[in-house]
C-alpha cells in the first residue's frame, strides 16, 4: 500500500471544520514529512545480530530493589550507604558505589562522603522513570537527599558531582572538567520535573538557572574553556580539553527553566547557548552533552519559531569526527559477528570503546526530539534498534564468557550490574587475548588496588530506567515502540506519542497497545493520516517498509485544526510541520 496516496482527501475531511486554518496552511501542512538521512546511521545494519532486546523494565525494577537494599549480603554488597556528613544541607544523604568494590567508597572511607551524583542521581532518575516513588521508599526520601549535591559551602550554588571538594580529585569535576559540573544539573532538572512539589527544589532550580544564564552571558558565545568557576563566575582552562558542547547543557537547563518559570531571560539564554554551540567550526563532542543540543535546537525550532541547524548537531553526535576528544561519537561496526553499532563512546580508542551510561543517556534527548522534528524519525528509529540490541553485550549474563574479562566473577552482579564498557581490543595487558567484543571496565585503572570487580559499573547500570521508560517491544521482534514523552521533560500537555520504525523492506502489521483508556483515533504525525479509528485497548496497524510512524493517540472523532503550521486537537499540539 502506498502510505501517501490519500493524504489530501483525509486532511481535507479532517480540516473542514477549522476556522483557524487558511487555505495556504492546509495545503502546506498536508504534505507528509520528508525524512532526513544521516550517513552514519544509514551505515548501521537493518537487522543487527545476534538479535535480542532485553526486558529493560524488569531489569530496572530488579536493579532498584537490589541496589537500594541495605540488607543485601555478599563480598561487595550492599551498594548503598548513609552519609551523615551533612554537607550543604543539614540532613543525611546517601551514597551509591560508582563501581563495584571501589576501595575509596563506602561509609568507612573518606568519612563516607565520596559518592558521585552520576550514580546517585542516575539511579533515582532511572527508578522514577519506571514508576518507583523514590521520595517515599521504605521510609526514605532519596529525592530530597539529592539536595546535598547543591554546593552552597563552595559558593558554586549549583549541583555538583560530589557534595564536597574534599573528595573532588577522586571523581570528576570541581574546576577542571566542565561536563562533570554541568551534567548533574541536567540530571537534577529531570528529577525535579518528576517531583515538582519536593521542598526546596524550586529555589534550587532558580539558582542553577540564574548561574547558567549569567555564565552564558559572560561567555558571550565563546565556550572554548576546560571549565567554568561558578563561584567566581570566570571561565578557565586546565590540562583537559576545551568543552564547547557544554553550551548544549546550558541550553537544556535554561530552556527547561523557561518552561518551568516562564522567565524570558532563560529563553534568551537557551537561544544564545544553542547559537554558541552551532557557531563551532568543528565537532567538539566531549562526553554526553552534544545530543541534548540537538533536542533543544529541534524544540526551539518547533515551539519558538527559530531556524537552528539541528542536522549539524546530529551529525556531530553520531559521526565520530570530534576533535580533542578524538573520535567521540557513535560506533558503527561488526566485531567477529557481533553488531555493536549504535553504542556511544570513542570510535577510535583501541579500535572502539563504547560506554553503557553514555548509550542509555543519549536515548533520553534523542527519542523525544522526534516529536519536535519528525524528519529524524527514521534515523532515530534505526539507531534505537541498533543501540537497544547492542546494550546486552555489557551484561555478563547476556555476553558469552569468552567475550568478557571476568566471567568467573559475574555472580557478584546479581544479574543487575553491567560492565562499564565494550572495547574492540582490551586496554589491559592481561585481557588482550580476548577476542572482540570485550566487555570490560576502567575501574582498576582509577586507583591502585581497586579490585577486578570494579569493572562492573554501578553508575552506568543505574541509568537503565531511561531505556526502560522508552522502549517497548511489539509482536514483530525487530519493531520497537518508543515512548516519545517518557523523557520529554517540561513539555506542554500532549497526547501519548510513540515512534515506531520498521526495518523490514516490506510493510509490517503490528498489534498497537493503547496507553489511553477509552476510544482513540491513532494519528500518524509523519503521514498526517488516521491509521486506525475508534480504537479501544489495541489495534492492528500497518508500518510501511523501512519507514516510521509517529503515532499520537487522539480522542476518537476529534477535529484536527491547523494554526501557524502546527496541528492541534483540543488546543493540544499533536504534530509540527
Amino acid at each position: 500500500m502506498n502510505r501517501f496516496w490519500c493524504w489530501g482527501i483525509l486532511n481535507l475531511v479532517l480540516l473542514l471544520g477549522s476556522c483557524k486554518a487558511d487555505k495556504k496552511e492546509i495545503t502546506e501542512s498536508a504534505k507528509p514529512v520528508m525524512q532526513i538521512s544521516l550517513a552514519r546511521i544509514d551505515a548501521m545494519p537493518n537487522f543487527p545480530t545476534p538479535f535480542k532486546i532485553m526486558d529493560f523494565k524488569a531489569l530496572a525494577m530488579d536493579f532498584d530493589s537490589l541496589a537500594f537494599d541495605y540488607s543485601q549480603t555478599g563480598e561487595y554488597w550492599p551498594l548503598v550507604w548513609k552519609d551523615d556528613s551533612r554537607k550543604n544541607f543539614d540532613q543525611k544523604t546517601f551514597g551509591m558505589y560508582t563501581a563495584m568494590g571501589d576501595i575509596r567508597q563506602g561509609e568507612s572511607h573518606y568519612k563516607g562522603i565520596f559518592h558521585e551524583s552520576l550514580s546517585t542521581m542516575g539511579t533515582v532518575l532511572g527508578a522514577s522513570l519506571v514508576g518507583i516513588d523514590k521520595s517515599q521508599q521504605e521510609g526514605e526520601n532519596y529525592v530530597g537527599m539529592l539536595k546535598n549535591y547543591f554546593n552552597t559551602e563552595t559558593n558554586w550554588n549549583i549541583m555538583m558531582n560530589n557534595t564536597s571538594p574534599e573528595v573532588a580529585m577522586l571523581g570528576g569535576g570541581y574546576a577542571r572538567d566542565w561536563w562533570y559540573d554541568v551534567y548533574p544539573n541536567v540530571l537534577f532538572y529531570a528529577i525535579a520535573d518528576l517531583y515538582p512539589n519536593e521542598p526546596d527544589f524550586k529555589s534550587l532550580q532558580r539558582s542553577i538557572a540564574d548561574k547558567f544564564y549569567v555564565a552564558d552571558s559572560i561567555l558571550a558565545g565563546n565556550y572554548s574553556y576546560s571549565f567554568f568557576d561558578y563561584s567566581t563566575m570566570e571561565p578557565k582552562e586546565s590540562w583537559i580539553c576545551t568543552q564547547e558542547d557544554v553550551a548544549a547543557g546550558h541550553a537544556y537547563v535554561l530552556y527547561s527553566a523557561y518552561k518551568k518559570f516562564g522567565d524570558a531571560k532563560y529563553l534568551k539564554g537557551a537561544k544564545t547557548a544553542t547559537e554558541a554551540l552551532l557557531s563551532q567550526k568543528e565537532n567538539r563532542f566531549y562526553e554526553i552533552l552534544m545530543p541534548f543540543g540537538a533536542y533543544v535546537s529541534a524544540r526551539l525550532n518547533a515551539e519558538q519559531g527559530t531556524d537552528y541547524e539541528t542536522k549539524k548537531i546530529m551529525e556531530w553526535t553520531f559521526d565520530g569526527t570530534s576533535v580533542c576528544r578524538e573520535g567521540w561519537g557513535v560506533l558503527v561496526d561488526n566485531w567477529n559477528g557481533y553488531d555493536i553499532s549504535g553504542l556511544v563512546g570513542s570510535t577510535v580508542d583501541h579500535g572502539g570503546f563504547a560506554f553503557l551510561m553514555n548509550t542509555y543517556d543519549t536515548m533520553w534527548p534523542l527519542v523525544p526530539m522526534v516529536r519536535y522534528d519528525p524528519r529524524y524519525a527514521n534515523a532515530v528509529g534505526k539507531w534505537m534498534l541498533n543501540a537497544s540490541n547492542a546494550l546486552k553485550f555489557f551484561y555478563p549474563y547476556e555476553m558469552p564468557d569468552d567475550h568478557q574479562t571476568i566471567p568467573e566473577r559475574k555472580d557478584h552482579t546479581k544479574g543487575v550490574i553491567a560492565y562499564e564498557g565494550l572495547i574492540k581490543e582490551a586496554h589491559f595487558d592481561e585481557y588482550q587475548h580476548i577476542s572482540a567484543p570485550v566487555a570490560i571496565g576502567d575501574g582498576p585503572h582509577w586507583i591502585e588496588g581497586n579490585p577486578d570487580v570494579s569493572q562492573f559499573s554501578v553508575y552506568g547500570s543505574g541509568h537503565v530506567g531511561i531505556a526502560a521508560a522508552i522502549i517497548e517491544k511489539t509482536d514483530v521482534p525487530e519493531i520497537l515502540k518508543l515512548n516519545c514523552l517518557a523523557t520529554d521533560f517540561y513539555s506542554d500537555k500532549a497526547y501519548p506519542t510513540f515512534l515506531i520504525y520498521n526495518p523490514h523492506p516490506e510493510q509490517q502489521f503490528i498489534s498497537y497497545e493503547c496507553e489511553t483508556l477509552g476510544k482513540v483515533d491513532l494519528y500518524d504525525a509523519i503521514s498526517h493520516q488516521i491509521v486506525a479509528k475508534n480504537v479501544t485497548k489495541s489495534s492492528k496497524i500497518e508500518i510501511p517498509g523501512i519507514d516510521s510512524r509517529l503515532i499520537v493517540e487522539i480522542p476518537a472523532s476529534a477535529t484536527i485544526t491547523i494554526k501557524e503550521g502546527k496541528y492541534y486537537v483540543n488546543n493540544i499540539v499533536i504534530a509540527y510541520k
